[in-house]
């Protein structure tokens, strides 16, 4: 098979490496608009499931991304002059040169050819029997036929920025810093001995009351030192100016395609969808949108038959990220509402925050029924449970799978509101309608599985599912939670810093 994967990141790469693999006769061809060793952003996340995947697969690529990269197995969280770290999920920052470096090196190696420097035009396609639009969000070979893909794009209302560091965090960490515009936070990961990302986000009143939409690149890192000075220890951040010299503050634009193939032509990775980058999950789903479209080109000869069941394939793996991921970037849009509890709880909600419970109840709701201070307890709905223990955990602190809650009625796929308890209010109007495949992630989420239905994959454990769950004493006192308490299920008290 002549195939032409138009893009050279890691979703075009890995999907060339692993063709090969399966059949070296397969003649491939991966095409790159910009110059070899030149990528944007810093470092990327991902967890040990896509490391086994990847040992799966491809064995010498594994152990090369392995090497390559760092690791943590805690969470920290500044929250004003507070700050408190607790045990989390092992996970992995990797630079994004050298993970695409890595991929490069072993797909030359197996007999791929590699153009940098090579545009293609979606009226002039390469000649192949299979076109893999691996450009980016921005796909031109997706946009070109946008009709027929059926792509929607909503832009979030929060203000974002990619930042590197030479701090290398030892942890994955939070700090939300209160300005007198608003709040302002921060996400850090190390990606090497002397190398982090940080991601800095903010409402858009925020954004402008600091000045940060008219300020050149260099006084605007000057201002966002200062600000997170407290994290990072007198290290500098590094920008990545724009043409006309300023920082490149972006909104997240939320792609989804009502088809993802065309003919010969097929999406894959951002071009197809994408995640907020708040689950930590765009490259990883990249990478198995890779293994899934190898395994069914391979597994199907019919090219129609194999894009079809590809799409299938992964249309059914991302419905619950991409509810997690919706609900994910809601929560920060509306950080107000949650920012002034205690900060134990809100660092609960923090790591609950993909939860479609978030949006609906009042933050009370994770405080018992007392109002007073009860015991922790892990969130199995944060902590990839799947079916009815996936469900999210609200009201009063008890499981959403209490008959409480349960015999609620149901208005398009969440609880109606119980009395008393106001609705989370959208910035601008209510909150948008479910896309048609979250509508089916959400009905899954909340309710789990109807009887017959097939089961949809969990939430994926990620650094963000340090999620605890407030029990009210009420609920402490009718018997001990159903699983024993070990050491890693301490949180760390809140200190002062």
């Amino acid at each position: 098979m002549k195939v032409a994967c138009v893009g050279g990141g890691p979703a075009g790469l890995y999907l060339s490496i692993l063709l090969k693999l399966r059949d070296p006769s397969h003649d491939i061809t991966v095409h790159e608009r910009n110059a070899e060793g030149t990528t944007y952003g810093w470092g990327v996340t991902y967890w040990r499931g896509l490391l086994d995947q990847l040992r799966a697969h491809d064995l010498e690529t594994a152990r090369a991304v392995e090497a390559s990269s760092v690791r943590w197995n805690e969470g920290v969280a500044h929250v004003r002059d507070l700050m408190t770290r607790r045990p989390g999920d092992e996970g992995h920052g990797i630079g994004r040169h050298r993970l695409l470096e890595i991929l490069a090196e072993r797909a030359r190696s197996l007999g791929v050819r590699l153009e940098f420097g090579s545009t293609i035009s979606p009226d002039d396609l390469p000649g192949a029997d299979l076109v893999v639009a691996g450009d980016g969000v921005h796909s031109a070979l997706r946009t070109r036929h946008a009709d027929h893909f059926g792509t929607r794009i909503d832009s979030g209302r929060n203000r974002y920025l990619w930042l590197g560091t030479s701090k290398a965090f030892d942890a994955f960490t939070f700090a939300f810093v209160e300005t007198d515009h608003g709040w302002i936070w921060c996400y850090g990961y190390g990606f090497g001995p002397d190398a982090g990302t940080c991601v800095v986000e903010c409402a858009p009143e925020t954004w402008t009351g600091l000045g940060l939409d008219r300020a050149p690149e260099a006084d605007g890192l000057a201002l966002l030192e200062k600000l997170f000075a407290g994290i990072l220890d007198g290290h500098p951040l590094i920008g990545r100016p724009s043409a006309d010299g300023s920082a490149p503050w972006l909104t997240f634009r939320t792609v989804t395609n009502r088809t993802w193939h065309r003919g010969n032509v097929v999406l894959i990775g951002d071009a197809a969808h994408t995640t907020h980058y708040s689950i930590g999950a765009g490259t990883t789903l990249a990478l198995e949108d890779a293994i899934a479209l190898a395994g069914a080109l391979h597994e199907r000869p019919a090219l129609p038959e194999a894009l079809a069941h590809y799409e299938r394939e992964r249309r059914a793996a991302l419905l619950s990220l991409q509810s997690a991921a919706r609900h994910s970037a809601l929560w920060y849009e509306n950080l107000p509402r949650y920012i002034d509890l205690p900060p134990q709880q809100m660092f609960a909600l923090l790591g609950q925050r993909h939860s479609p419970c978030c949006p609906t109840y009042r933050p009370s709701c994770t405080t018992g029924s007392t109002g007073r201070p009860g015991s922790w307890r892990r969130c199995a709905a944060s902590s990839a449970g799947s079916g009815r223990r996936s469900r999210a955990r609200c009201r009063a602190g008890r499981p959403a799978g209490s008959r409480a809650l349960r015999e609620q009625p149901v208005q398009g796929g969440v609880p109606e509101h119980p009395v008393g308890v106001e609705p989370l209010r959208h910035p601008g109007g209510p909150p948008p309608p479910l896309l048609p495949q979250e509508a089916s992630a959400a009905e899954t989420v909340d309710h789990g599985p109807k009887p017959g239905a097939p089961r949809q994959q969990p939430l994926a454990r990620r650094a963000d599912s340090l999620a605890w769950v407030k029990d009210s004493q009420d609920a402490a006192a009718e018997g001990p939670a159903p699983r024993s308490r070990t050491a890693n299920d301490r949180l760390t008290p809140w200190t002062s810093v």
